[in-house]
């Protein structure tokens, strides 16, 4: 989703308007030779303080001759166009497709000259994505789809990352706008099979080897148009698609890169070192990617898109802010002033604002109807469970249907999810022990039941019902949004009771409410406040609450 440049915030911020969806979505990657199983991982966040997190369906289709595809916008629903529908189209579920091709994004905005200034193109980076899934069965084709698509009908979106992978590979692709000319610029590198990459509202490719067909695509004008406008003047070989086309101040390589950062540090021992570049301290880049020192598992993959910066100087539940329940989150507008000076609170890559994520799994050990998972999870990814799709399924759970911010459902994954978020959000380190037992109850339910279901699933395929298998899937589907949805329903109660007045119920080791000898609720406790807190405020205004002897 959209991160809007630092300069244009400032015009907004002159003219009055809000800037509240910057500085959002991250995508991680690990390769395949990279992970504990030879998956390709890839992640993504939908970070938007307006977005319902539901899950999508494009069925698979046969096209006329003639037949017309309609355009809409993906922030908006804004109708931009229509284009010619292929002579077929390919099932997707959420950001993957019945082949095992998944893409993310995030937005960095770039230059605010290069976004189109005609107001004839059509193709936004939503559409691009769910273009390229219907009409593409590798990440290489999706590319190539990706960038015909903005050639023919204009790019009508800034500056964007995309992270674009399939069962056997993953890319990494940048793209921004020509202003007045139609079309864009882009370039695209694939990450090494035994490397973890990723992005976060912040262009990553900087200086690659261009004559690399193999490993390098990009637009034929990449580097001639950054110097026919300024923006780059050296040669073609020091070329950075990152410098030239976007800048890096202190609030975007904290706030973005640092989520990249984080990631790194916790597979690769050397990746502290960037902490410099992220802190605004050096002016060394950090790497689009690393090499872990050891290999990464879905699990781990997962509790990556949990991150608070725990473990580095970035780290947000001991400042003031996390207030007396150390809650590592900051409410909207990131930057403040003080006494003439910018301050900023950190943007980690667990967030309040979360619409959906998902963590991708694509196998190319496996048929694509059984080797592609889409872990997919609503609203903060901290406190989402994240619930596993394969492609091929055909129908979305009711749990996870079409919805909206403003209309409240006891049947919604996404509001169940927010419901026990927000709770928490209040009195964190109180609340998150009770989150996680269920949250990990499930996900462990849910991973480990997946060999042998993935057997069976198999076992269908070979034995040609493959129908039977669609089936089972969309059955098996309904059943654990069902059971997410219902658990955090319950969980939501159950928080609420416990917590109610700011008292906290006592509980046996099962989480049973404790009643006494005559059946009656016994007496809560009172978790108060931790010493910083009590410190805090008397330094502020000690006196003034002070008993006198």
């Amino acid at each position: 989703m959209k991160r809007i440049s630092l300069s244009l915030a400032l015009l907004m911020s002159v003219a009055g308007i809000t800037t509240t969806d910057t500085l959002a979505c991250t995508n991680l990657i690990a390769g395949r030779k990279a992970t504990t199983d030879g998956s390709v991982f890839m992640t993504y966040s939908a970070d938007s303080h307006n977005l319902y997190g539901m899950l999508t369906h494009t069925p698979a289709a046969k096209h006329a001759p003639g037949a017309m595809r309609k355009v809409v916008e993906w922030d908006t629903s804004k109708p931009l166009g229509e284009i010619p529908q292929p002579a077929e189209t390919y099932n997707v579920i959420g950001n993957i497709n019945e082949f095992q091709v998944a893409i993310g994004e995030s937005t960095w905005g770039g230059h605010e000259e290069l976004v189109d200034t005609t107001g004839n193109s059509i193709i936004d980076y939503g559409s691009l994505i769910q273009i390229a899934l219907e009409r593409s069965k590798t990440a290489r084709e999706a590319i190539k789809v990706m960038t015909d698509l903005v050639d023919k009908y204009g790019y009508a979106s800034s500056g964007e990352s995309f992270s674009i992978a399939d069962k056997n590979e993953v890319w990494v692709m940048e793209m921004i706008g020509k202003g007045a000319e139609k079309g864009a610029v882009w370039i695209a590198v694939r990450i090494p099979d035994d490397a973890i990459s990723g992005h976060a509202n912040e262009p990553r490719i900087r200086k690659v080897n261009l004559k690399d067909k193999e490993n390098v695509m990009h637009s034929k004008d990449v580097v001639s148009f950054a110097k026919k406008r300024g923006y780059f003047n050296g040669k073609d070989e020091d070329f950075s698609f990152a410098d030239a086309y976007s800048t890096h101040d202190a609030g975007t390589r904290r706030g973005c890169d640092g989520r990249v950062w984080s990631y790194f540090r916790r597979f690769n021992k050397d990746a502290d070192r960037y902490y410099a570049w992220c802190n605004y301290d050096s002016n060394e880049p950090m790497p689009l990617y690393v090499i872990p020192d050891r290999k990464v598992s879905l699990e781990e993959i997962q509790e990556s898109m949990r991150d608070h910066f725990e473990g580095t100087p970035f780290e947000m539940t001991s400042d003031v802010g996390a207030g007396p329940n150390h809650v590592p989150y900051r409410w909207r507008p990131m930057e403040y002033e003080v006494d003439g000076n910018t301050y900023t609170m950190e943007r980690a890559i667990a967030t309040q604002q979360t619409g959906w994520s998902f963590v991708s799994q694509t196998r190319a050990d496996m048929p694509d109807e059984v080797g592609g998972v889409l872990w997919f999870g609503t609203d903060d990814t901290n406190t989402t469970v994240y619930m596993p799709f394969y492609c091929c399924m055909t129908e979305v759970p009711a749990e996870l249907a079409h919805g909206d911010v403003n209309t409240f459902s006891f049947d919604s994954n996404f509001w169940m999810t927010n419901w026990v978020a927000n709770q928490a959000y209040n009195r964190y380190d109180l609340m998150i022990p009770d989150i996680r037992k269920v949250q990990s109850g499930l996900e462990k339910k849910f991973i480990s039941s997946r060999p042998e279901r993935e057997k069976e699933l198999i076992a269908m395929l070979n034995s040609g019902k493959k129908d039977a298998l669609v089936a089972s899937v969309n059955n098996e589907g309904k059943a654990i949004a069902k059971e997410a949805t219902d658990a955090y329903r319950d969980l939501g109660q159950y928080l609420f009771v416990k917590f109610m007045d700011g008292n906290m119920k006592k509980t046996d080791a099962d989480g049973n409410f404790i009643k006494s000898e005559y059946g009656l609720p016994v007496y809560p406790s009172f978790p108060g406040y931790d010493k910083k807190y009590y410190e805090n405020i008397v330094k502020e205004n000690g006196e003034h609450f002070k008993l006198k002897k």
